[in-house]
């Protein structure tokens, strides 16, 4: 249950950080209210990252073998 929920909080974060990048890039809003945006938008970044990084930590546990780690490079092909 743990981990759906944490990729739902990830996803949508995501989610609402797109939504305020379009609004700021619409340039429709006042400075106020941009600076709100930006303020929540730096707010979604940290909880994006720190979801990233515990997914970063369960991969290099789980490709750990015998322990050894066996990172290989990741070719997008």
């Amino acid at each position: 249950m743990a981990r759906k929920k944490s990729v739902t909080l990830f996803e949508d974060a995501l989610k609402e950080l797109e939504q305020l990048v379009s609004q700021l890039e619409q340039g429709d809003i006042s400075l106020e209210e941009s600076l709100k945006s930006f303020e929540r938008g730096v707010t979604l970044t940290r909880i994006c990252q720190k979801a990233l990084q515990e997914a970063e930590q369960k991969v290099q546990i789980l490709i750990e073998k015998n322990g050894t780690q066996t990172l290989e490079p990741f070719t997008d092909e």
